[in-house]
C-alpha cells in the first residue's frame, strides 16, 4: 500500500493522506531516525558539522516533514478518525524528540563540535550555539530519576495541551443558535445570507448562528437585538470554560499545564517557567517584561479612560444604553465610530474582494523585495485551497530562480481550528544527502468569510491586516538566504522578535498608494474612494488605548501566570488581580477568557504573549524608515530584505534590527502610530 506520508516527494501529498496512514509511517520513520541517532553518537561518525548532518539531519528532518503535515491536517481538517489517530501517535513522536533532545551521547559530540569549531561559518556557528543551548533546556545535564521526570513532563504537556485545544475547537464548532429572520435586524446582508443557507443546510428555518468569528463578530457589532448579543457573547466567553459541558472544560488543564511547567523549570534551576521561557528570548527577565508592560500600560491609561468615557457617553446618548455591558461594546463602538468618521465596517468591506486584496497585496511584495509570486500546482486539503510560487527574476535571458512556495488556506470552516498562523512545510536547507538547496515552503490559514453566491469573498479591513500580518510570517520564512535548516527563515529567531516581520507588513494596510490599488467595490469595480480612505486613517487610532490595555492585560495574565509560584492553583485570581490593576473596563464575572486562551496553553506563546507588544515596537520602527525614505522606496525595501528576512535566525535579532536601522529600536513610533504619543 502506497503511503503518502512516506513520499519522498517535494510537497505533501495532503489529498491523499488519511487516518489510517499515520501508525504505519510511524512504524518506518521512528526507527529510521532512531537508528540515525545511534549511529551519530557512535565512533563511526567524527564531531565533524557535515558528517552529523549527513548522518542525523536527513531523518530528522524527513520524520518532522511527515509529522507536520499531519499535525497541520489536524488543525485545517479535523475528523474523529484523525483526531484518534493523532491522539494514538502523539506520545511516541514525542517521547523520540525529548529522549533526542536529552541525549548525552549526542551532547558532548556536539561540545566537542563546538570546541573544534572556530572554522565554521556564522550561521553554522549560531545554529551550534543554539543546539547547545537546547540541549541545557531539554535536559541533556540531567541524571536519574530527574530525567526520567523531565521525559514524563514532556509526554504529558503535550497531550494536556492538544486536549486543550481539542476542547476550544469543540466547544467553538459544537454551538449553534438558530433564530428568526427579526432577530437579526441590522446584521449585514451577506452575513444573514450565510447564516439562513446554514439554517437550510441543516434543515431548519430562520438562521443557524456560530461562534466562527465571520459570523460572530458582525452579529456583535451590528445586531440591534441585545439580548441576542448577550447570549452570543455568554456562549463565547465561557467556550471550554466551568459554565459549558463538562466533558470541554478546560479548567483542570490549565492547572496541571502550569504545575508541569513549573516542575520542568526547577528541574532545570530556573527560578519559574517564566524564567525558562526567556533564556531563548531578547527579554532579559521576567522583571524586565513586567517592567516594559507595566510601563506601556500607564502610558496607556489616559488614552483607554477617554475612550471608555466617550463611548458610555455616546452610548448613554444615542443608544438608549445608559448602563453599558460587554456585549454592547463593539455594538456601541461601532455606531460611535460611524457617527464620528462617518463609516461603518461594512461599508468599507464592500471594498476589499477578495481577489483585488491579494493582487495588491502580492504587487507590494513584489516591489519591494523584486520577487514575482505566480500561481502554482500542489495537492491540497480543500478545494478552497490555493498553491502559489515565489520568484526571483532572471538576469538577461535566464530562467527565474525559485525562491519558495506557499498554500493559501484563507476561510472559516467546521474542522478548522479559529485563528490564523503560518508553519513552515519545510525550511530551505542546502541538503547535506547531495540533493542540492531545498527551497522553503509555507502554510498561511486564515478564517475569513467564504463567499456567498456567484460574488467574490468580502474581508474586513481587520481581515486583510490579518492577511498581510501572517504574509508578513510568511516572508521571514521563505525570502531567508541562509542555507543552515536549524537558522534558516523563521528558525532560530528569538520568539519575542518572530512578531517584527508580520507586524511590519501590517503598516501597509493604512498606506493610500496601497489602498488605492487594491480595492475593488464588489458591486461597481470603483476603487475605494479616497474620502473614505482619509476617515478610516481618520478612524485608525479609534480606542487604540482601550485596545493597548486589552493585550497588555493578556501579555501579564500569561506572564504572572507563568512567573508567579502560587498562580497553578488560582489561575482565576491571577486574571481577577490583573484586570484590576489594568484593565479600565474590566469584563463580567462570567467571563472565561483563559480558557480559550489557546496562544498560551496550547499554541508556544507561553510566558511569552507579551512578545506581540515588544515586537510592536521593532516593527513600528522598522517601518518609519520606509515613512522617512518613502513607503515604496526600492532601496529601503531590499535593505528589509537583505538585513531581516534574508538573514533569518542566523545572528542575534538585535543585530538584524540595527544593521537595518542604524541604530537600536526606540518606542517613538509605536507610540505615534498608536496616537498615544505626548
Amino acid at each position: 500500500m502506497h503511503n503518502p506520508l512516506l513520499s519522498t516527494a517535494p510537497l505533501p501529498e495532503f489529498a491523499a493522506i488519511q487516518p489510517e496512514h499515520l501508525t504505519p509511517a510511524l512504524d518506518v520513520l521512528l526507527p529510521a531516525a532512531d537508528a540515525a541517532l545511534e549511529r551519530a553518537v557512535s565512533d563511526a561518525v567524527p564531531a565533524d558539522y557535515d558528517a552529523l548532518s549527513a548522518v542525523l539531519d536527513v531523518p530528522l528532518e524527513r520524520l518532522s516533514r511527515a509529522w507536520s503535515a499531519v499535525n497541520h491536517l489536524n488543525a485545517v481538517a479535523n475528523t474523529p478518525a484523525l483526531r484518534e489517530a493523532y491522539n494514538a501517535n502523539l506520545a511516541r513522536v514525542t517521547e523520540f524528540h525529548t529522549r533526542l533532545g536529552a541525549d548525552e551521547r549526542l551532547y558532548a559530540k556536539y561540545k566537542a563540535l563546538t570546541a573544534s569549531g572556530s572554522h565554521l561559518n556564522p550561521a553554522r556557528q549560531q545554529a551550534l550555539a543554539h543546539a547547545i543551548r537546547d540541549f541545557v533546556l531539554s535536559g541533556a545535564e540531567l541524571q536519574g530519576d530527574a530525567r526520567q521526570r523531565f521525559a514524563a513532563i514532556q509526554e504529558r504537556s503535550a497531550e494536556v495541551a492538544q486536549q486543550f485545544s481539542e476542547h476550544v475547537l469543540d466547544a467553538t464548532d459544537g454551538y449553534s443558535l438558530t433564530v428568526p429572520s427579526e432577530r437579526m435586524d441590522g446584521v449585514p446582508a451577506d452575513v444573514q445570507q450565510h447564516t439562513a443557507e446554514a439554517a437550510q443546510a441543516a434543515g431548519e428555518t430562520g438562521h443557524k448562528l456560530s461562534l466562527h468569528m465571520p459570523v460572530y463578530m458582525p452579529v456583535m457589532q451590528y445586531a440591534t437585538d441585545r439580548a441576542l448579543r448577550e447570549q452570543l457573547y455568554r456562549a463565547y466567553a465561557t467556550r471550554a470554560s466551568d459554565l459549558g459541558p463538562a466533558a470541554q472544560d478546560n479548567t483542570t488543564l490549565m492547572t496541571e499545564l502550569l504545575q508541569l511547567r513549573q516542575e520542568e523549570a526547577a528541574l532545570l534551576g530556573q527560578a519559574s517557567y517564566a524564567d525558562l521561557s526567556l533564556v531563548p528570548k531578547m527579554a532579559e527577565s521576567p522583571a524586565q517584561v513586567l517592567g516594559f508592560l507595566r510601563d506601556l500600560s500607564q502610558r496607556a491609561r489616559p488614552h483607554a479612560e477617554r475612550d471608555l468615557a466617550e463611548l458610555q457617553a455616546f452610548a448613554a446618548e444615542h443608544l438608549g444604553l445608559p448602563a453599558l455591558q460587554a456585549w454592547d461594546h463593539a455594538y456601541a463602538s461601532e455606531k460611535l465610530k460611524e457617527a464620528r468618521y462617518a463609516f461603518s465596517e461594512q461599508a468599507v468591506k464592500q471594498y476589499f474582494t477578495e481577489p483585488k486584496v491579494l493582487e495588491g497585496l502580492f504587487h507590494i511584495i513584489e516591489t519591494l523585495f523584486d520577487v514575482r509570486i505566480r500561481p502554482d500546482t500542489a495537492e491540497v486539503w480543500h478545494p478552497s485551497v490555493r498553491f502559489y510560487r515565489i520568484e526571483r527574476p532572471g538576469t538577461g535571458d535566464a530562467a527565474p530562480q525559485l525562491v519558495g512556495q506557499f498554500y493559501l488556506d484563507p476561510y472559516a470552516r467546521p474542522g478548522k481550528r479559529p485563528g490564523a498562523w503560518m508553519d513552515g512545510v519545510r525550511g530551505r536547507w542546502l541538503r547535506p544527502d547531495g540533493q542540492g538547496l531545498q527551497t522553503p515552503v509555507a502554510q498561511l490559514v486564515c478564517n475569513f468569510a467564504a463567499p456567498v453566491g456567484d460574488k467574490p469573498a468580502l474581508l474586513t479591513h481587520d481581515d486583510v491586516i490579518t492577511l498581510f500580518h501572517e504574509f508578513g510570517h510568511g516572508l521571514h520564512h521563505m525570502l531567508t538566504q541562509v542555507d543552515e535548516l536549524a537558522v534558516a527563515g523563521i528558525s532560530g529567531v528569538e520568539w519575542d522578535a518572530v512578531e517584527l516581520p508580520s507586524q511590519f507588513m501590517e503598516n501597509f494596510c493604512w498606506e493610500w498608494a496601497v489602498l488605492s490599488r487594491m480595492t475593488s467595490h464588489v458591486d461597481t469595480g470603483e476603487a475605494l474612494p479616497r474620502d473614505l480612505f482619509d476617515r478610516m486613517l481618520a478612524a485608525k487610532n479609534f480606542q487604540s488605548g482601550l485596545q493597548t490595555l486589552r493585550q497588555i492585560e493578556f501579555a501579564l495574565i500569561d506572564m504572572r501566570l507563568h512567573h508567579e509560584a502560587d498562580a497553578p492553583g488560582q489561575v482565576q485570581a491571577v486574571v481577577d488581580g490583573v484586570r484590576a490593576e489594568v484593565s479600565v473596563n474590566p469584563p463580567p464575572d462570567f467571563n472565561r477568557f483563559q480558557h480559550s486562551f489557546s496562544h498560551i496553553f496550547a499554541g508556544g506563546y507561553s510566558a511569552g504573549y507579551y512578545s506581540y507588544k515588544w515586537a510592536e515596537v521593532l516593527s513600528a520602527d522598522a517601518f518609519a524608515a520606509f515613512e522617512e525614505q518613502g513607503v515604496f522606496n526600492p532601496e529601503v525595501g531590499q535593505r528589509f530584505r537583505r538585513e531581516i528576512l534574508e538573514a533569518g535566525g542566523s545572528r542575534p535579532a538585535m543585530d538584524s534590527f540595527k544593521a537595518f536601522r542604524g541604530r537600536e529600536p526606540s518606542i517613538d513610533a509605536l507610540l505615534r502610530h498608536q496616537g498615544m504619543a505626548d
